[in-house]
């Protein structure tokens, strides 16, 4: 009995020791499958700066997309994109998005870079940006004396001295005030604070339309202006993961595709998240495709905005624009979408 209740032992310890040794390499092969040899993409937290009216973020968290690309993202709200990409500085978000005026600001402070394009203003994504003046001006030349509105650190800076010259109205003839969000801008038109702001999305073009003593002049389509849209890091961020940042660029292109393809779906989404009416969902999503990449195109509406920002003494120190592109994790993510050549 004894000698067969050692044998009996010994067996269930070569059984456990087998077990474990076999657990051991299992969890070994699954940290393997997580590396970037294996199936899966390295599991990258992201926060993304963002703005309640931008659809594209939001379907990948809600669709899965970004989890697919082993991406963990954080969304980060703020009023404008121009202040989602100021949060860069003070590393409160990893990545942000805005038009060539907030992004070539950041690049020229330092360790940033662009490290994609999201696309090109056409005339119906500029037809969205809209002047709305109180209403006793009815024709550009009633804007002189008057008190003009701008969100600061994005590019209405330059769309109001572009728009007044192409009226023949000189800056000193205005008064131009700064402010934060679109909200703000609002209350001061309403308020009579300020006599014209700029606006963009059909949400806030609605509550405009209803507001008794404003109207409508004119749209950014029918100036020269034309901007681009950008996504920008820090150079660190970029350097550290090259691998994370191509995962996310190719999930924001497919969260970007998905969108347009599926747009009553994508209203259902931003009425759970942040509580858009749906009809204003499906005005806004034809106007503004996100298309990832970066042409030719993209690096000329930047270099333009570069030029205008140097002149006027916005950006203090002029730079070289090719080196604040990060482009390789884009080229590795969509190799066509990338046609730009230094």
């Amino acid at each position: 009995m004894k000698k067969s209740w050692f044998g009996s032992g010994f067996l269930l310890l070569s059984l456990s020791i087998v077990l474990l040794l076999s657990g051991c390499s299992s969890k070994g092969d699954a940290a393997a499958s997580e590396g970037t040899t294996g199936d899966k993409p390295v599991t990258l937290k992201i926060k993304i700066a963002d703005i309640n009216t931008n659809t594209t973020f939001r379907v990948a968290v809600n669709k899965g997309i970004f989890a697919k690309h082993g991406i963990d993202a954080e969304i980060v709200n703020f009023g404008t994109p121009a202040e989602g990409v100021n949060a860069l500085f003070i590393k409160q978000v990893d990545v942000a998005f805005g038009a060539d005026f907030p992004v070539l600001n950041a690049v020229a402070k330092g360790d940033y870079s662009i490290i994609a394009s999201a696309g090109l203003a056409t005339d119906a994504a500029a037809a969205a940006w809209k002047l709305f003046v109180s209403d006793d001006i009815q024709q550009p030349e009633d804007l002189k004396g008057k008190n003009l509105s701008f969100m600061r650190g994005t590019f209405l800076p330059y769309l109001w001295d572009e728009y007044l010259k192409e009226n023949h109205i000189a800056l000193d003839d205005v008064t131009l005030t700064g402010q934060g969000a679109f909200d703000e801008a609002y209350i001061a038109l309403k308020q009579g604070d300020v006599d014209a702001a700029w606006f963009s999305g059909s949400a806030l073009s609605d509550k405009l339309n209803a507001l008794e003593g404003v109207h409508e002049l004119t749209d950014m389509s029918k100036t020269t202006v034309r901007l681009g849209m950008g996504i920008v890091s820090s150079n660190d961020f970029v350097k550290q993961n090259p691998e994370g940042i191509a995962n996310f660029l190719a999930a924001v292109n497919e969260a970007s595709t998905y969108a347009q393809a599926n747009p009553d779906e994508v209203a259902d989404i931003m009425f759970k998240e942040v509580k858009q009416p749906k009809e204003n969902t499906l005005k806004d999503l034809p106007t503004n495709p996100w298309i990832v990449g970066f042409t030719q195109a993209a690096y000329d509406s930047l270099a333009s905005q570069k030029k205008y920002m140097v002149d006027t003494g916005i950006i203090a120190k002029d730079f070289d624009l090719g080196s604040k592109l990060s482009l390789e994790p884009l080229k590795q993510a969509l190799p066509e979408a990338v046609t730009y050549e230094k």
